[in-house]
């Protein structure tokens, strides 16, 4: 395993981060392929084995049960000094908007809440999820900077946001003197690319750590087409993410399987190789020891240029997708519901 600094933090990573959405009881939340605490521990476990140290969980992923399987694993197979926890929190409720809970209030509450959870005095990384059009933006940083300064989170990042939004928000820190985000964590893969066009650039010129989930596109990038799995039939929120534009899509998974093969690799070794190139530590999804062996093979794969060239020649631009469609200031939102057009989609960012 390799290892690297989250951006403008102290935080040594591993380039690899073990996204926990696929842990928890999967009766608390609104995935069904989610595994049970027996399987999450033990590929907590390998990935431990393996040197990551970098994990990401959230307060809503499966009712608060992804973020205790998450505490009671580390606190069983590694030491808390030795490993980096993010977890991230929802935008206010329609409910807490009418009680007048304030941005700052719900922080707090949330903050407390996951600790609970996870069993821990602190996180590492403290993640704003999405963009809450509701609260005011001096709220959320100032609440954001209060959970720092009470040693609740050491750092904070955002998750699901657009360029303008992230740079405002930095600069409305560093006018008040208020903790910045450190981290982003985007929608970014080898078939959604439209991280290049504003967010990559922004990160790069700012050292904002780029953590990207949907790595390998809800195992799109993993599998060739037509190979299926339970998550592949039961995942409604990742076909709809991707259904729309899978034949243009395909066009890129095949050439992923043809390098695969010549070079004698997994097929998530190829996607993220190529992702590796691009971003501090993608967020990649377990839910089985295997798929965490082959994300941390990837982090030893090198792509020449003609490979990397070959990968990317394909690409079209994409339409808006998932949360980021989701959570605009005309959607219908509640904490994990969303309106688009008239579909209604359930479950948080995948991660």
């Amino acid at each position: 395993m390799k290892y690297t600094k989250l951006g403008n933090s102290e935080l040594n990573v591993s380039r690899i981060c073990m996204g926990c959405m696929g842990f928890g009881d999967a009766g608390n939340g609104q995935h069904s392929w989610t595994v049970d605490e027996e399987h999450s521990r033990k590929i907590i476990r390998k990935g431990l084995e393996l040197g990551i140290n970098f994990f990401d969980t959230a307060v809503g992923y499966q009712s608060g049960t992804s973020e205790q399987y998450l505490g009671r694993a580390l606190r069983d197979f590694a030491r808390r000094d030795e490993v980096v926890v993010a977890t991230k929190f929802l935008p206010r409720t329609p409910e807490e908007i009418e009680a007048g809970v304030t941005g700052q209030q719900h922080i707090e509450k949330l903050m407390d809440t996951s600790l609970r959870n996870l069993g821990m005095d602190h996180v590492d990384l403290y993640i704003y999820h999405m963009w809450d059009y509701a609260t005011p933006l001096y709220d959320v940083m100032d609440g954001l900077n209060r959970v720092v300064k009470e040693g609740k989170a050491r750092y904070i990042g955002i998750s699901n946001c657009f360029a303008w939004q992230l740079a405002k928000a930095n600069a409305l820190a560093e006018k008040e003197g208020f903790a910045k985000f450190v981290s982003v964590q985007g929608h970014y893969n080898l078939i959604f690319r439209e991280e290049e066009r504003e967010m990559a650039k922004l990160c790069a010129e700012d050292n904002i750590a780029m953590t990207p989930y949907s790595a390998l596109a809800g195992g799109r990038l993993s599998r060739r087409p037509g190979e299926t799995t339970k998550r592949f039939q039961e995942d409604s929120y990742a076909r709809f993410k991707y259904d729309a534009t899978a034949e243009q899509d395909n066009v890129i998974i095949h050439r992923v399987a043809e390098l695969a093969d010549r070079r004698g690799v997994s097929m998530t070794e190829i996607s993220l190789a190529w992702l590796l190139t691009k971003v501090t530590a993608p967020v990649a999804g377990a839910t089985k020891e295997s798929h965490v062996e082959g994300a941390a093979k990837a982090v030893e794969l090198e792509l020449t240029d003609s490979e990397t060239a070959y990968l990317e020649e394909p690409y079209v631009p994409h339409r808006l997708v998932g949360v980021m469609a989701q959570n605009t200031p005309a959607a219908a939102k509640e904490s994990h519901v969303w309106s688009v057009g008239n579909q209604k989609v359930e479950g948080s960012a995948e991660k």
